[in-house]
């Protein structure tokens, strides 16, 4: 099984997580016109083959051992189980609510709010499950990150052009993006561990199941109730060219490999699952990048408002660099 064995290794492998976590949603900006139910449903495939693959293949580089894939599901633990599939469930309503709002009010904004709303809901429950690092530093850092939230915020509050109920319904969307986004980390925090516990890919899969089973009822909703534009159906997907389907399966990819990734580094018990889920929604950055100089969503700005911007930042990049410290300095 893949696995870091030094803080080094989990350290790149959760870089690598916050790149992806954070870039996965330009494939849906690619494609500017395409509602996002369709590209949720090749999102959600593009994950799932993604995620087997992961597992049958890089969960097996080591001799079948108790950790092995296939072996560490058939000796799981059944609440373990239940968490993983829980957790995926969660996570989806969440995602599928941020995607929503990337659509309402764009990266630079969806992102910081609901990723960063996650990440302080989510490490305060990560580090009482499992207390790991400094923790002077750890929420040190994340109160950086609630500076930079607020920043983001207030520089999006200043853009006129922004000031629409599309967008306030974009903010609002996001807010609840981020409650559910940080409470599914738990869940696979908590079936990572104990007697009967999964492994990071076995835990993925589950997940990765619990994900596909809530896409059904939740993208059936949405499709017939949209947060924006007209109704969409089945006919509408098929429907979609091939390239349209492929950014959504492009998504999916990036999102499973960078959820590989920070998994497999929240195993170390170095890393533990705070520290783990905090680098991990450096993402926010990330996205905000993205947004900012790829998309231009806030071309036009005046000088107040890129001063803000630029504060997000440098408020964010301090925030990381101490949580990355967290788990060496004592």
């Amino acid at each position: 099984m893949f696995l870091p064995h030094s803080y080094l290794s989990a350290l790149l492998l959760l870089i690598l997580s916050m790149l992806l976590w954070g870039s996965w949603a330009n494939a849906q900006k690619a494609e500017r016109g395409l509602p996002f139910e369709l590209f949720y449903w090749d999102y959600v495939w593009g994950l799932l083959l993604t995620v087997w693959l992961a597992g049958i293949t890089l969960d097996n580089l080591r001799p079948y051992t108790s950790e092995n894939f296939f072996r560490n599901l058939a000796h799981a633990n059944s609440s373990h189980l239940l968490e993983a599939l829980a957790g995926g469930a969660v996570f989806n309503l969440g995602n599928v609510l941020l995607v929503a709002a990337i659509s309402l009010a764009g990266m630079a904004v969806a992102f910081p709010v609901g990723a960063g709303i996650g990440l302080v809901l989510g490490v305060g429950l990560n580090y009482a499950i499992a207390p790991s690092g400094n923790p002077f530093l750890l929420f040190g850092g994340i109160v950086l990150v609630l500076l930079a939230i607020a920043l983001d915020a207030r520089a999006y509050a200043e853009l006129k052009h922004n000031a629409g109920s599309a967008s306030r319904a974009g903010v609002a969307v996001s807010m609840a993006a981020g409650i559910a986004i940080g409470l599914f980390y738990p869940l696979v925090a908590r079936a990572l561990r104990g007697p009967g516990h999964l492994n990071p890919y076995t835990v993925l899969a589950i997940f990765s199941a619990g994900v596909l089973a809530s896409s059904f009822p939740l993208l059936f909703w949405f499709m017939r109730h949209p947060l924006q534009g007209a109704r969409v159906g089945l006919e509408d997907y098929r429907k979609m060219p091939l390239r349209q389907h492929a950014w959504g399966w492009l998504a999916g990819a990036l999102w499973a490999l960078g959820t590989a990734a920070n998994f497999a580094a929240s195993y170390l018990p170095l890393i533990g699952p705070a520290t783990a889920f905090a680098l991990g929604e450096g993402n926010t950055m990330i996205s905000a990048l993205w947004g900012v100089l790829v998309w231009k969503e806030f071309r036009g700005a005046n000088r107040r408002v890129r001063i803000l911007i630029f504060f997000m930042f440098v408020s964010f990049a301090a925030g990381l660099v101490a949580i990355a410290l967290a788990p060496i300095v004592h």
